[in-house]
C-alpha cells in the first residue's frame, strides 16, 4: 500500500527508499506517529505490531513519537506494517527531528488559535444568552428571543466548527478505527448541543445551549493547549547526545597526513588527533601528549583530570589542555557516549508507557457514557412511547450532564494550579505526567556534585604563610581554571601578577625575583612526597625558592541548605541514596555531613542507570536528582526526576522538573506537593463518578432539561477547577531560608 503524507511533503509514496537494511536481512526504519497522546496509545501500537511475525523490534517514545521499528524480510514490507498504524487512525512519516519539531511548533500555534476563537464567541455568545435568560422573566417577546437566538447561532456555528478541530478529527480517527478515546463523547455532546441548539432555533424554541457547547470546548481546549505546551518541554535530550557522538574526529594516517571522518568509521587500533577545546570522539588510550581534560560528560565530576600516555581516554571528555593522540579501542556505536544514548532510549521508552490516572479511568468510561445514552434513546422510544425527537433531547441531556468535562479537567486543572504554585518556588515542570509519578516514589538518589554541592569549590585547607596565600592568589588571578578562581576568591585583595605563564594541564609559572615560582600539579612543581595528593578533594602545590612545598585543598561548597532540605525528605519517610561518580573519600565525607548512610562512588553513567534498576527491581519507586550529563540516563530511568536549572541541556531535557536557585528545598517541596496534587485528582474523579451516579439516572429518567443540564455540568466542572486550586496554597514553611 502507499502511505498518506501530510500537505507540504513529497507526496503519496512508499516508505521502503528510506528503509536501511542491515546484516542478517534485517530492515530497520525510524517513523514520526501522530495522533500518540498517552501511554495507552503506545502500549497499543508496540503490541499491535509486535504481533507480526516477521517483526523483531518495535519501540514508540511517547514524547518525540518517534517508533523504531525492524523486521525481517523485504523492504517493502514497511508499507504493511505502516497501514496497520493508519488501521488505528495514525498518520505516519519519516522521523526528521526538525520537521517534527516544526510540526509540533504548528499544532501548538493551531490550539492557543481555536482557543482564542472559542474563547472570543463564548464571550460575545454569553452576552446574549444572558439577556434571553434575563427576558424569560421579563416581557422580552417571542420575536426579539428568537433574534438573540439567530445571533448567537450565527456566532456560535462557525466558531464551534472551526475551533472544534482537533476534537472532531481525534474522534472521527477513533470511531474509523473502531476504537474509542475521550474525544468521542466530547465531540458527541458539543455536536449534538449544537445541533439540537440549531434546530430550535428554527422551530423558534424557547431554549438554545449555544453558549454550554462553547463553554466547554473553550475550556478543553485551554487544557490541551497546556497539555501540548508541557509536552513540547518534554523533547529529549536524545537528539544532543547524539549530536556529539556524530561529531567527526582526526585520524592520523600511515604517512602522517590528518584526515576529518565520522566516528563510526574509525577502527580499533586508529590514532585520534584531540586538539585542545575538542571533545574526544572515541574510547581508547593516551600515546602522546599530556593535558587535562573535562570529564563531567561521562563522571559528572566537574574537576579537571589529568591525562598522560597511557591513561585511559574516553568518548565525551572535553580537552582543556595539549593536543593528544588517542588510539582508540572502541567508536561510534560502540563507545561510552553510544552507550549513554542508548541507556537513555531505552529508559524514555519504557517511562513512555506510563498511563496517566485520568486515560485508565476514561477506557471504561467513555463507552459506557455512549451505552447509557443510547439506552436513555431506545428506552424512551420504546417502552415511553413518544417521538423520536423528545427522545433525542432525553438522549442528548444525559450526553450533556455525562460529559466529561470535570474528569477531563480533573487532571489539567490540579496540573495548573500545581505547575503556578511550584513557579513561585522557582520549579518549572517538564512532562504531563510528572507530578502523578512523583506522588508515587518512595526512594530518592541524589547525585553529588553539582546537586548537593554548588559549581565550584572553595578552599578547605591552606598554608600557615600567609605570604604565600597572598602569592598564590596574584598568580591566580591570571588564569580561568575552576580552582585558580576558588583560589583568587580566598584573597581578593593580593595584587595580581603580571607575566604569568600558564602551561595547559600542568599549572601556573612565574619569575620572581628569586627565581622561578610554581603552582599546580605536584609533578609540574616537582614535589616528590608520597602522600603529594593526600586528602578528600582536589590538591594544588605551590613551589616557590627558599620556602618548603606548599599544599592548597580544595572542598566543594555544599548547598546552603542541604542539610535542611535531606533532613525535609527523611521526614517525609524517604529512602536516601547518594550515587556519585566521585572518588571514596569527598562522597564519604558529604554523605556523612549530611546525614545519608547509603552512598554510592565511582559511578559511570551506565552504574547509575543499573543502580536505578536494581531498587526498582526491589519494587521501589525511584525520583532521581542530578545535574550531569552522566546522569542523564538515570534521570530518564527513574519514575521521576528533577534538575537544578544550572545542568546542561541534555539533563534539563531529561528531567521532569527544573529548579532555579542555589537552595536544595524546591526538591522536599516539589516531592510534598506532587503527594498533595495527587490526592486532589484522586478527589475530583471520585467527585465526577459521585456526581454522575446522583445526575445520569436523574437524566435518563426525563426529569431534567439539557439547560439544566447544561448548568449542572457547569457547575460540576466550577467544584472540580475551586478543589484543584486549593494546590496552590500548598506551603511548607519549615522549608523557607
Amino acid at each position: 500500500m502507499t502511505v498518506a503524507w501530510p500537505a507540504g511533503s513529497v507526496g503519496e509514496q512508499s516508505l521502503a527508499g528510506h528503509v536501511q537494511r542491515e546484516a542478517g536481512g534485517l530492515c530497520r526504519i525510524g517513523l514520526f506517529v501522530e495522533g500518540v497522546r498517552c501511554g495507552g496509545c503506545v502500549a497499543r501500537i508496540e503490541r499491535t505490531l509486535a504481533a507480526q511475525p516477521h517483526v523483531v523490534h518495535a519501540r514508540l517514545n511517547l514524547s518525540t513519537r518517534r517508533l523504531d521499528l525492524a523486521w525481517k524480510g523485504a523492504r517493502g514490507q514497511v508499507d504493511g506494517l505502516v497501514g496497520l498504524l493508519a488501521g488505528m487512525g495514525h498518520a505516519v512519516v519519516p522521523w526528521m527531528p526538525d520537521d517534527v519539531a516544526a510540526a509540533d511548533r504548528r499544532h501548538e500555534q493551531d490550539l492557543l488559535l481555536a482557543f482564542g476563537v472559542s474563547a472570543f464567541a463564548l464571550a460575545n455568545v454569553m452576552m446574549l444568552a444572558w439577556a434571553v435568560w434575563i427576558g424569560h422573566w421579563g416581557d422580552m417577546g417571542p420575536g426579539t428571543r428568537a433574534f438573540f437566538h439567530w445571533m448567537q447561532a450565527l456566532i456560535a456555528v462557525p466558531a464551534i466548527a472551526w475551533a472544534g478541530r482537533p476534537f472532531w478529527g481525534s474522534a472521527w480517527r477513533a470511531l474509523r478505527a473502531g476504537q474509542t478515546n475521550m474525544d468521542v463523547p466530547i465531540a458527541a455532546g458539543v455536536l449534538l448541543t449544537t445541533a439540537m441548539s440549531l434546530s430550535e432555533t428554527l422551530r423558534h424554541g424557547p431554549h438554545v445551549y449555544f453558549d454550554g457547547a462553547l463553554a466547554l470546548l473553550t475550556v478543553l481546549l485551554l487544557g490541551r493547549w497546556l497539555d501540548s505546551r508541557m509536552r513540547g518541554r518534554t523533547r529529549s535530550g536524545i537528539a544532543q547526545l547524539a549530536s556529539i557522538a556524530a561529531q567527526p574526529v582526526t585520524l592520523r594516517l600511515a604517512d602522517g597526513r590528518t584526515e576529518a571522518v565520522p566516528a563510526g568509521r574509525v577502527r580499533p587500533g586508529a590514532l585520534v588527533v584531540v586538539a585542545a577545546g575538542e571533545r574526544v570522539g572515541v574510547d581508547g588510550v593516551v600515546r602522546e601528549g599530556l593535558s587535562e581534560v573535562d570529564a563531567s560528560l561521562v563522571t559528572g565530576e566537574s574537576d579537571p583530570r589529568p591525562l598522560a600516555p597511557g591513561d585511559e581516554a574516553i568518548a565525551g571528555m572535553l580537552n582543556l589542555g595539549q593536543p593528544i593522540l588517542v588510539e582508540a579501542s572502541a567508536a561510534g556505536a560502540d563507545s561510552t557516549l553510544a552507550e549513554m544514548v542508548r541507556l537513555m532510549e531505552a529508559a524514555e521508552q519504557r517511562r513512555g508507557r506510563h498511563v496517566a490516572l485520568a486515560d485508565r479511568v476514561v477506557r471504561f468510561y467513555t463507552p459506557a457514557v455512549h451505552g447509557l445514552a443510547l439506552a436513555t434513546f431506545l428506552g424512551w422510544l420504546v417502552l415511553g412511547a413518544v417521538g423520536w425527537q423528545l427522545a433525542l433531547v432525553h438522549a442528548v441531556t444525559v450526553l450533556i450532564i455525562a460529559c466529561p468535562c470535570a474528569l477531563g479537567l480533573a487532571v489539567p486543572a490540579t496540573q495548573v494550579a500545581a505547575a503556578g504554585r511550584l513557579l513561585n518556588e522557582q520549579v518549572l515542570i517538564a512532562s504531563p505526567t510528572a507530578l502523578e509519578r512523583a506522588a508515587a516514589v518512595d526512594t530518592v538518589v541524589l547525585d553529588k556534585t553539582g546537586t548537593l554541592t554548588l559549581p565550584g569549590a572553595t578552599l578547605a585547607e591552606t598554608p600557615a604563610d600567609q605570604a604565600l596565600v597572598a602569592l598564590a592568589s596574584g598568580m591566580a588571578a591570571a588564569s580561568a581554571h575552576p580552582l585558580a578562581r576558588a583560589l583568587r576568591a580566598h584573597a581578593p585583595e593580593a595584587p595580581a601578577l603580571a607575566s604569568v605563564r600558564e602551561v595547559r594541564g600542568e599549572g601556573l609559572a612565574w619569575q620572581g625575583p628569586d627565581g622561578e615560582v610554581r603552582l599546580g600539579s605536584a609533578a609540574f612543581c616537582k614535589v616528590d612526597a608520597p602522600n603529594a595528593q593526600a586528602g578528600p578533594g582536589p590538591v594544588v602545590w605551590m613551589s616557590a625558592p627558599g620556602h618548603a612545598p606548599a599544599r592548597f585543598r580544595f572542598a566543594p561548597v555544599a548547598r546552603p541548605d542541604a542539610a535542611e532540605a535531606v533532613a525535609a525528605l527523611q521526614a517525609q519517610g524517604f529512602r536516601l541514596v547518594l550515587a556519585s561518580g566521585d572518588r571514596a573519600g569527598p562522597t564519604a565525607e558529604l554523605a556523612g555531613a549530611l546525614g545519608i548512610g547509603e552512598w554510592h562512588c565511582g559511578q559511570t553513567p551506565a552504574d547509575k542507570a543499573a543502580l536505578i534498576a536494581r531498587l526498582q527491581a526491589e519494587g521501589r519507586r525511584v525520583v532521581m536528582v542530578g545535574d550531569g550529563l552522566n546522569d542523564a540516563p538515570a534521570l530518564a530511568l527513574a519514575d521521576a526526576s528533577l534538575a537544578p536549572g544550572t545542568a546542561v541541556d541534555a539533563t534539563r531535557r531529561a528531567a521532569d522538573a527544573v529548579w532555579m536557585g542555589e537552595r536544595l528545598a524546591p526538591v522536599p517541596f516539589t516531592l510534598a506537593l506532587a503527594a498533595r496534587a495527587h490526592r486532589i485528582v484522586r478527589q475530583n474523579i471520585g467527585f465526577s463518578f459521585v456526581y454522575n451516579a446522583v445526575w445520569v439516572p436523574v437524566a435518563m429518567a426525563g426529569l431534567v432539561t439539557p439547560w439544566i443540564a447544561a448548568a449542572a455540568m457547569a457547575a460540576s466542572s466550577l467544584a472540580v477547577t475551586l478543589n484543584a486550586m486549593r494546590v496552590g496554597r500548598f506551603s511548607m514553611p519549615e522549608l523557607r531560608a
